[in-house]
């Protein structure tokens, strides 16, 4: 909610949002997250008391939850903390497709420097990079996460901002066992080399079909045309014929018809470190960019959010983990008494794309792509309500536009897809880069039924 000059106010319960608007005391300032604008009240008029921002990041989403904290008296007569859920919002990151869009725009350079008749050598590897600098996948992380946590600061009177922090021990999730000492210092090629450990570990014999006595190749299980790396975890010994036959296929498909060789190589693959190497490298780079918001960072361990969750009785999802950032004294009295029930899920899409040209399979151009992108008032991504009078799809309905030269635009709901023309359309909210969908969270055994609260009333 916000005050008549646009400063935030404290949210309200849907009810009450429904009737300040069908009162005219209030305007809809914003379609998601649903935010109204009191026409009637000033922000020195209002008594704020402020709220807590927490986070719990991860590699390829993250959870925010807005919460008050109150002081009351229990059974007792002792003075204990309560903590209350008012919002919840889960992101979904896009650094995945980000990093494969990435390697694909890498190899078409690499097969047009290969294949074209004039040699054009690459680019050095010594090229310097700033101080700061992170992966554009990596990257998009820290900046999504801050751009949400900045719009629900300026939608909401937040004081504080909790984040868990994690830092995880790559060596020891590789191992699969806690390390200690001089562990840390010794990997599994320690006084060997990536053949020999190979030829151990697999008898000099094809990991495939077990035949001895032939030249083997180091085999990747997960290609590196398909993001597989060259860790320990990932070769295999392979004769010739075997390598060749599974060529850039997984190794899941290559053996789907064996599986019990199957499971047998899965066995060495343990857990992928690519989420655990991802939180590790941004964490830092989390904490200055959401200082720079003007609120207090207060940061904390993973096992304390485990704790609390655990003790709560809570579900594990990343917009209860934060719900349950941030300390409390359990043995004291404090608690966590309610949560919201529905989630406002946020999912990044980017903004478009900034290619002139759509490439063919080899990285050549093979169509010129329109430079504009607004068609009959509306670009791709905006959030628009159809209302439609007659016909298959009659009826009214809000999603996201695709739209299209012609004036016959795609419309996108979370439950169908249909073309719909742009005189039917009605624009509710421009496109932001961000597709909104809300879910239900599933409930605590001891928190009882949830509460719904929003920013303010969807």
């Amino acid at each position: 909610m916000l005050s008549r000059e646009g400063r935030p106010l404290m949210p309200c319960h849907p009810a009450r949002a429904r009737e300040l608007l069908g009162k005219g005391r209030a305007a809809v300032a914003r379609q998601v997250p649903f935010t109204i604008r009191l026409k009637d009240r000033a922000h020195a008029r209002s008594e704020v008391d402020g709220v807590q921002l927490r986070i719990d990041p991860g590699s390829r989403g993250a959870g925010l939850a807005l919460t008050d904290e109150r002081k009351q008296t229990n059974k007792d007569g002792a003075l204990v903390t309560v903590r209350r859920g008012l919002i919840a919002v889960e992101l979904r990151h896009r650094g995945d497709r980000i990093h494969g869009r990435m390697e694909q725009r890498a190899g078409y350079r690499r097969r047009r420097r290969s294949a074209n008749c004039r040699y054009r050598a690459p680019r050095s590897k010594n090229r310097r990079r700033p101080p700061g600098w992170l992966p554009p996948s990596l990257r998009h992380r820290v900046d999504t996460l801050y751009s949400l946590a900045d719009r629900l600061c300026r939608s909401a009177p937040v004081t504080g901002i909790h984040l868990e922090k994690a830092r995880f021990d790559t060596h020891s999730l590789s191992a699969g066992r806690r390390l200690r000492g001089a562990e840390h210092e010794q990997g599994p090629l320690v006084g060997s080399s990536t053949r020999a450990y190979l030829r151990a570990r697999w008898q000099d014999a094809c990991a495939y079909c077990d035949a001895t006595g032939v030249p083997l190749n180091i085999e990747h299980l997960t290609p590196r045309s398909r993001g597989g790396s060259s860790r320990i975890a990932n070769l295999v010994l392979a004769c010739i014929a075997c390598n060749e036959a599974k060529g850039t296929n997984l190794v899941e498909v290559f053996l789907a018809q064996r599986s019990d060789r199957l499971a047998r190589i899965l066995q060495q693959v343990g857990a992928s470190l690519r989420d655990a190497a991802a939180m590790n490298t941004t964490g830092e780079q989390l904490v200055a960019a959401l200082s720079s918001l003007g609120r207090c960072v207060h940061v904390s361990n993973g096992e304390s959010t485990m704790s609390n969750r655990a003790i709560t009785g809570l579900a594990k999802t990343h917009t209860l983990d934060a719900l349950c950032v941030g300390q409390l004294d359990h043995e004291a009295g404090d608690a966590i008494v309610r949560f919201p029930g529905q989630v406002t899920v946020v999912r990044s899409t980017g903004r478009g794309s900034y290619a002139r040209t759509t490439p063919d399979r080899y990285g050549f151009p093979r169509l010129r792509r329109t430079r504009v992108k607004q068609h009959f008032g509306y670009v791709t991504g905006d959030l628009v309500r159809a209302v439609i009078r007659s016909g298959r799809w009659a009826g009214t309905w809000t999603g996201r536009v695709s739209v299209r030269a012609r004036g016959q635009h795609r419309l996108t709901t979370p439950a169908v897809r249909f073309n719909v023309s742009h005189r039917n359309l009605e624009l509710l909210q421009r496109g932001d880069g961000y597709a909104y969908d809300v879910r239900r969270e599933p409930e605590g055994p001891y928190l009882g039924k949830p509460v719904e609260l929003s920013l303010d009333g969807s």
